[in-house]
């Protein structure tokens, strides 16, 4: 008679950016011993903190978080999926070696993907070459997808960089176009990946450094302005890519759980004091519900 071997536990939280996937990470890592582990490929860089959206040092509430902001851009031009596997596969040891659940959370499939599969090759994309990929699971593991409708999301994103612009987008984006780092990331690797470079690189090769808009031309407002519609329009997209690699996954077997998060996200949006109401009612308490049963299994 074989015995089979107990696999680590593994929460692995996905959904498209700005769905709320690492505010309920937190949420999930304050009621139950754990520690997150970041799975998107710009975040695990150090800098442009706001451009990348990462969470903040406050908004973590002393949850340890790995992979978050740790990685030197000049050392790891490009980090692949077999070295996040290698690197993550390790953390999760380890957590669990503490009695601590890990939570995976990120908005790069491709990272989350090469992290879980039982059986993995870096040579092949299975969101291109499904017929190559293998989708046994090497944990056992508890995938949470956090829903928006894309309607509602891309209204929220279109929200979140001018609130990001305004937390000062603009001079981290001047700074770095302005570093070293710039020339040394072309044609476009690692950190210099995150939406918002490219998009400004027009606009910094004609202005450098300068980020008053307001006090500029009339070309260098409508070069702004261009600028911003094309990380707003290209965050989008990247939002409806993630969605569709995650609903891949759910075809492939994957028991994927769907939390709405559309009508918090609305709330939000409208300025309503309900929206965490609303959030903890139809994301949070089905997250937390389901993660108890998980752990009990």
């Amino acid at each position: 008679m074989q015995l089979s071997i107990a696999r680590d536990k593994v929460v692995v939280i996905l959904g498209p950016t700005a769905s709320g996937k690492s505010r309920l990470s937190v949420e999930i890592a304050s009621i139950f011993p754990s520690e997150i582990i970041n799975s998107d490929k710009i975040q695990v860089y150090k800098g442009l903190d706001i451009t990348s959206n990462k969470i903040s040092l406050e908004e973590q509430l002393g949850v340890p978080h790995h992979l978050l902001g740790n990685i030197d851009s000049s050392s790891h031009d490009e980090i692949s999926t077999a070295q996040y596997r290698s690197w993550a596969s390790l953390l999760i040891s380890e957590i669990n070696n503490r009695g601590n659940l890990p939570i995976v959370v990120g908005g790069s499939n491709s990272f989350v993907y090469s992290l879980v599969a039982k059986q993995f090759n870096p040579n092949v994309d299975i969101f291109f070459e499904s017929s190559q990929g293998c989708f046994e699971l090497r944990y056992d593991c508890c995938f949470l997808w956090v829903y928006v409708s894309p309607h509602i999301l891309n209204k929220y994103i279109d929200k979140r960089v001018n609130d990001m612009l305004e937390k000062g987008m603009l001079n981290e984006l001047a700074e770095f176009h302005l570093s070293e780092k710039m020339g040394k990331h072309q044609p476009y690797k690692g950190l210099a990946k995150a939406i918002g470079v490219q998009e400004f690189e027009e606009y910094f090769k004609r202005y450098a450094s300068e980020t008053n808009v307001l006090e500029g031309d009339k070309v260098q407002r409508r070069m702004y302005e261009e600028a911003v519609k094309a990380i707003k329009e290209n965050t989008c997209e990247l939002a409806r890519r993630q969605a569709k690699k995650i609903n891949f996954l759910k075809t492939k077997g994957w028991n994927i759980t769907i939390l709405d998060g559309t009508y918090s996200i609305q709330a939000l949006m409208d300025g309503s004091k309900s929206w965490f109401d609303i959030w903890e009612t139809q994301v949070l308490k089905p997250s937390v519900k389901i993660v108890k049963s998980f752990l009990k299994a």
